[in-house]
């Protein structure tokens, strides 16, 4: 069991984190309690607006579903989909242990998504992220690894902290990729983070990148 921490000292040391080692590291102390102490104090509606983005877009063929930094599986709570339309992917065993105690997913996938992806045998339908295009965790570099596991025409829905993505000049690298004929035009949206506007962060915002794969 880990050391209990507060929700704000959770989300500071989550955006200290520099390496794929670090999050690692970083996950394991407080995969034990990080839908108690961070997703509900801190009003994490991140996940469910997510969800809510994928329905709004996705055709009956944009399944299954690959859920990228999954987590404890939030995104696939608020989904609710059967089991064989979803598989989540993660870098903490940890977490995905406790993803694996809540029976949402079909498979489950321990990657380093800075690293190049084996394209699976059956190509998902569509790819959703929230959470992990953030401060300490991905550039946009891995947006692009994404696409081996996706098949043609699939929807993505991709969260990006909004302060990250213009850090880090997101907008530039999926100009390139739609220029390169892998995507279509992202069609961007700010959205909330968290529903509790009085938390150290209550004001952060994200934009969902939505696209295809050409």
């Amino acid at each position: 069991m880990s050391e209990k921490r507060s929700s704000t000292e959770l989300l500071e040391g989550a955006y200290q984190i520099e390496t794929p080692q670090d999050s690692v590291g970083y996950y394991q102390e407080f995969a034990d309690h990080y839908d108690t102490e961070f997703a509900q104090k801190l009003g994490y509606v991140y996940p469910r607006i997510i969800a809510d983005h994928y329905r709004r877009a996705a055709t009956p063929f944009d399944r299954p579903v690959a859920d990228i930094g999954c987590g404890t599986g939030l995104v696939a709570e608020a989904l609710n989909l059967p089991r064989a339309e979803i598989e989540g992917f993660d870098i903490s065993p940890e977490m995905l242990e406790r993803a694996q105690g809540k029976a949402l997913y079909g498979g489950l996938h321990q990657v380093d998504l800075t690293k190049p992806l084996i394209p699976p045998t059956a190509p998902f339908g569509a790819v959703v992220s929230a959470g992990t295009f953030t401060h300490g965790h991905l550039g946009p570099a891995p947006l692009e690894n994404l696409l081996a596991l996706a098949q043609k025409d699939a929807l993505f829905c991709i969260g990006v902290n909004a302060q990250h993505y213009k850090a880090r000049d997101f907008g530039a690298f999926l100009e390139k990729l739609r220029r390169s004929g892998r995507i279509t035009r992202p069609k961007l949206e700010s959205v909330p983070i968290y529903s509790d506007p009085d938390s150290a962060h209550g004001a952060d915002t994200a934009q969902v990148l939505i696209y295809r794969k050409l």
